[in-house]
């Protein structure tokens, strides 16, 4: 019997009841071609192989090797991978990916997200579980408790297309947290997004300070010429990341250039 890895945020998807909801969010179509990060014991991975073109599965833990390949067996249209999605180029290891489906393991479900949204520049629409409490900050509003740098990234890219709540119940071993389903689809990419993402994460990283104080602390720029760019957006100079809308992040980051 496999068993999940605490430390690699593991909650292997397995009631399949649900698979139905993650198709009608992702609107699979029998000519996708799908990245899935985190395929677990692969009941997702089948149910995708049986619908779409192409699934790209990448896989950190490779003791799950021998369950996944008996299981995805006679499905040719999948390719399965072993590495750190963290860490690899995603948009080499899946070639062609339009959509991100995935039951993205807890501990690196916010990072991912952060950064697939320029790494991987031909997704169009995630369909993703994650906590709920991820979930939430993903489309939070400003100056609300949930608002924060991934708030205002998914934001500059995304709109949410989707959401349903998802209880334990779906996960072997079940987790002490709700979670939920959330779909959002590409609307565009920043200018120069790398660039507004090092502003916009220099600006939650001391959130509880001013936003000139953030900007200073996290090497940004001094404070007088944070302020001065939070002038030129017309803001006052006490104010904190957290009011800010997304679009007022690119029109920071462009008059800190």
């Amino acid at each position: 019997m496999v068993r999940a890895k605490k430390r690699l945020g593991q909650n292997f998807l397995v009631d399949e009841n649900i698979l139905g909801v993650i198709g009608r969010l992702a609107e699979l179509a029998d000519d996708d071609v799908v990245l899935e990060i985190g395929p677990g014991l692969g009941i997702l991975t089948t149910y995708l192989a049986d619908r779409v073109a192409q699934v790209y599965a990448i896989e950190v833990d490779t003791s799950l090797g021998p369950q996944l390949v008996e299981r995805l067996a006679g499905r040719p249209n999948v390719e399965l991978r072993f590495g750190d999605a963290v860490r690899l180029d995603l948009a080499e290891a899946a070639p062609g990916a339009k959509k991100l489906v995935a039951n993205l393991p807890y501990n690196v479900a916010t990072p991912l997200i952060a950064e697939s949204l320029d790494r991987l520049p031909g997704i169009e629409l995630w369909t993703v579980m994650v906590q709920r409490e991820v979930a939430d900050r993903l489309f939070a509003s400003p100056s609300t408790k949930a608002y924060g740098a991934v708030s205002v990234l998914v934001q500059l890219v995304a709109e949410r297309t989707g959401f349903h709540p998802v209880p334990p119940t779906v996960f072997r071993p079940r987790p002490n947290v709700d979670s939920a389903l959330v779909a959002f689809r590409r609307t565009g990419l920043p200018h120069d997004f790398r660039r507004v993402k090092h502003v916009v994460e220099a600006s939650f990283a001391h959130r509880r300070k001013r936003l000139a104080n953030s900007l200073e602390l996290a090497g940004v720029a001094e404070r007088g010429r944070a302020e001065d760019a939070i002038a030129t957006i017309g803001r006052e100079p006490n104010v904190r990341a957290e009011e800010l809308a997304p679009a007022e992040f690119l029109a920071l980051a462009e008059a800190l250039e």
